[in-house]
C-alpha cells in the first residue's frame, strides 16, 4: 500500500505522527502541482491521498483519473475542494480530522496589531540601521468591523473587547437578534460596515455568493485610514479594487494571509514592493491554521484515520 502526504511545504508532516504503524510506503511531496496531466502522473501509483486543506484540490477531473486511490484523508473536518460526489461515485472514501479552534482568531489579532502599530516599517528600519519612522494607533477606542459572526468572528468579537474596541459586525444573513444575543452592533451593510470601522476583519466561508464579496463599493467606503484584515479566502476580497483603495489612501491598510492562488506567484499584483515599503500591505503566507499544536492533531488523527480504514471501520467520514 502507498500512500502519498501532499503539500507538506515546511518538511515537518513526517515527524509530526507515527507513520510507521500504518505498514505501508509513505512518500511525503512538498511543492503544489497546478498542471492537472503533472499531478495525475504524480498521484497515480497511490492508494491513500493525505490532503492539507485545500491546498490541492482533488476535483472529478482528476479523480476519475487515479483509478488506484481507494482513500482521501483531509486535514480539517470539510474540504470543500474535494469533490465528494465524485470520490463516492469512485469508490473513494473520504474521511477528515478535528481542528483547533482558535487558531486563526489569534493570527487575525496578530495581524491587526501589526498594522495598528506600523510593525513592519518600524522592523525594517532598525534591520537598515535606523530608528523610529511614524507613531502606531492603541486599539483601545477604536470599532473593529466583523465581516462574518459564525465561530471564528465570535473568538475576534471576544479578542477586541479585550483590548478595548467597539464591535460591529455584518453578513448577508446576519440578524439583529444574534448580534443582540452576541452584544455586537448591527450594520444594515457591508459598505456601511467600512465607513464606521476602524479595523476590518473578514471570517466567511467562501462559496458562489460570497466570491468577491468585498469590491469596489465595500472598498471606496473604508475610512481613510482603514485597516482590513482576511485570513478566510482570498476571493473574498477583489484584488484590483483592494489596491486602489490602498493608494488612493496613504492611511489605509491591509493584511492578507490568503489568496486567490497559493502560493502566491512571483509577479503578482500584490507584491507591489511600494505599498509593502510603506507598511500598507502585509502579506503572510497563509498562516492561519499552521501551528505546532494544530498540525500535530491534523497528522496524528490522519494516521489514526488510514488505521482505522485499514481495519474495515472508517472514522470522521465525509460526504456530500
Amino acid at each position: 500500500m502507498r500512500i502519498a502526504v501532499l503539500d507538506d511545504y515546511a518538511k515537518v508532516a513526517a515527524g509530526l505522527a507515527d507513520w510507521g504503524t500504518l505498514g505501508a510506503e509513505v512518500t511525503f511531496f512538498h511543492d503544489t502541482l497546478k498542471d492537472e496531466s503533472a499531478l495525475v502522473a504524480r498521484l497515480a501509483p497511490f492508494d491513500i491521498l493525505c490532503v492539507m486543506r485545500e491546498r490541492t484540490p482533488l476535483p472529478a477531473s482528476l479523480l476519475r483519473q487515479l483509478p488506484q486511490l481507494r482513500l482521501i484523508v483531509t486535514s480539517g473536518p470539510r474540504n470543500l475542494s474535494i469533490d465528494l460526489d465524485a470520490a463516492a461515485a469512485a469508490g473513494i472514501t473520504v474521511c477528515g480530522t478535528q481542528s483547533r479552534k482558535t487558531t486563526t482568531s489569534e493570527l487575525a489579532m496578530l495581524l491587526l496589531l501589526a498594522l495598528a502599530r506600523n510593525l513592519m516599517p518600524e522592523s525594517q528600519s532598525i534591520a537598515a540601521g535606523g530608528w523610529q519612522v511614524g507613531l502606531g494607533r492603541d486599539l483601545h477606542g477604536l470599532t473593529l468591523g466583523l465581516v462574518g459572526l459564525g465561530n471564528i468572528g465570535q473568538q475576534m468579537a471576544a479578542l477586541g473587547r479585550a483590548f478595548g474596541m467597539r464591535i460591529c459586525a455584518w453578513s448577508p444573513n446576519l440578524t439583529p437578534a444574534r448580534c443582540a444575543e452576541l452584544g455586537v452592533a448591527p450594520c444594515p451593510s457591508l459598505p456601511a460596515l467600512m465607513a464606521q470601522s476602524d479595523a476590518v476583519s473578514v471570517h466567511m466561508v467562501l462559496s458562489d455568493r460570497t466570491e468577491g464579496l468585498i469590491g469596489p463599493e465595500a472598498l471606496a467606503s473604508m475610512k481613510p485610514d482603514g485597516m482590513l484584515i482576511n485570513t478566510s479566502r482570498g476571493p473574498l476580497v477583489q484584488t484590483g479594487p483592494l489596491l486602489s483603495a490602498l493608494r488612493a489612501e496613504p492611511g489605509r491598510r491591509a493584511a492578507l494571509d490568503v489568496f486567490d492562488e497559493e502560493p502566491l506567484p512571483a509577479d503578482h499584483a500584490l507584491r507591489d514592493a511600494d505599498l509593502i515599503g510603506r507598511g500598507q500591505l502585509l502579506l503572510t503566507p497563509h498562516l492561519g491554521y499552521v501551528t505546532q499544536a494544530t498540525w500535530a492533531l491534523f497528522y496524528s488523527q490522519t494516521v489514526e484515520a488510514i488505521a482505522a480504514w485499514q481495519a474495515g471501520n472508517p472514522i470522521r467520514q465525509l460526504t456530500a
